[in-house]
């Protein structure tokens, strides 16, 4: 049996497993640092930047705290100025499904174009991936573009026999390459699904499956419920 964290400050002070999961994870800013590490280890001012609206203390405060619920890992580097990088640990990489599954019950019952105010990351969205798209039903490596002010964005997504990855960085060989304006890519992730502003090269009915998947459209809903019945049939 793994060891149990120590009770938070505040903790629910029932005895369900659920209960005790959001002792850990049920904070603002936890599942979404969850998500945004889900990608790669990341410098304190790297996450300062994909979590806009987190203070400075809130985070530094959040992050010690999940180091020490062995949720993150913490790696010091010897370097002028010192670097110290923040990781997952397999307790809290195990997370993803339970964060897909909210992304999805949030496209169902919350979703909509952008509201005024709104940060919009395209990279919260893709690093969803992992748990999105489902292991039995995709092979192979898609590269997601973002161009924006003149500069190119890239997020690779690869799944295979060890699971889905993603990474944020760019990979000549993929299979295929979506690119597109964060407008074009506001569009093809909204409610309505327009894609006429993206650009596919390569092997577009791989490029497809994963739009399906990260937007949840229905054809994504349909093919991933399609990809859990093989694997169970298969079992």
């Amino acid at each position: 049996m793994p060891q149990v964290p120590p009770p938070k400050r505040h903790p629910y002070d029932q005895w369900s497993p659920d209960a005790r999961a959001l002792d850990l994870v049920g904070d603002k800013w936890s599942l979404l640092i969850v998500r945004d590490l889900s990608a790669g280890a990341r410098r304190f001012v790297e996450l300062q930047r994909v979590l806009p609206g987190i203070s400075t203390e809130q985070l530094r405060s959040r992050l010690n705290r999940m180091v020490a619920e062995g949720m993150l890992t913490r790696q010091r580097f010897r370097e002028v100025p010192p670097r110290v990088e923040y990781g997952l640990t397999d307790r809290a990489r195990e997370l993803m499904p339970v964060l897909a599954a909210l992304a999805r019950w949030g496209y169902e019952w919350a979703w909509s174009p952008p509201r005024p105010g709104e940060a919009i990351d395209l990279g919260a969205i893709f690093r969803l991936a992992a748990g999105l798209i489902p292991v039995e039903g995709f092979a192979g490596t898609v590269v997601l573009s973002v161009r924006e002010n003149g500069n190119e964005t890239a997020y690779t997504i690869t799944g295979g026999a060890e699971g889905v990855a993603v990474a944020e960085s760019d990979d000549d060989h993929a299979d295929a390459r979506v690119t597109g304006t964060r407008t074009a890519w506001v569009d093809a992730l909204s409610p309505e699904h327009l894609r006429d502003g993206l650009q596919t090269t390569g092997n577009a009915s791989l490029a497809a499956q994963v739009l399906d998947w990260l937007s949840s459209s229905p054809a994504g809903i349909s093919a991933a419920a399609a990809a859990a019945a093989g694997a169970t049939a298969a079992a």
